[in-house]
């Protein structure tokens, strides 16, 4: 069963660069490593031949699954989307309680996050924590190490 991710365009373009990448320079790359290896004599005792074809199958592998991320991506439309709530897209400057210190994120889809230019997953622990919650609402995160408290300050688009 295939899960649905949602993607910005940006992110989606990146995806499909990366499927190309693989498939028109790395696919040809590997077929020609496993002919050249094939050219050096006996492939029952050739460990390059081996190494080809298993690079060959994990690109396979790797091409399958963008191939299957890619058919269950869903692109967002920004203007459909509520201001007024955290969501996905959402930019969110939220305070720790504890600490006092102040945070800017904006809440992206699992193959976006980064971060370090302050994307998080909606799927991560803080992310799922702040989703549907209004400026002013206090956001109880479950973290590994106990519950962490964050005033939302701020959400924009």
């Amino acid at each position: 069963m295939s899960k649905v991710s949602y993607y910005t365009a940006e992110g989606l373009k990146k995806l499909r660069d990366e499927l190309s990448h693989l498939k028109d320079v790395e696919r040809p790359r590997a077929s020609q490593a496993i002919g050249e290896a094939r050219d050096k004599g006996d492939l029952s005792e050739n460990a390059e031949y081996d190494a080809a074809k298993e690079a060959q199958g994990m690109l396979e592998m790797k091409i399958s699954k963008l191939e299957e991320t890619l058919s269950n991506a869903r692109l967002i439309d920004e203007s459909q989307l509520d201001s007024s709530k955290v969501l996905v897209l959402s930019k969110v400057k939220i305070r720790n309680q504890t600490n006092g210190m102040e945070m800017n994120y904006t809440l992206v889809a699992d193959g976006e996050a980064d971060l370090a230019s302050g994307k998080i997953s909606v799927n991560s622990p803080i992310g799922k924590g702040l989703l549907g919650k209004s400026v002013g609402e206090v956001a109880d995160i479950q973290v590994p190490n106990g519950v962490m408290k964050f005033d939302i300050l701020e959400i924009t688009r």
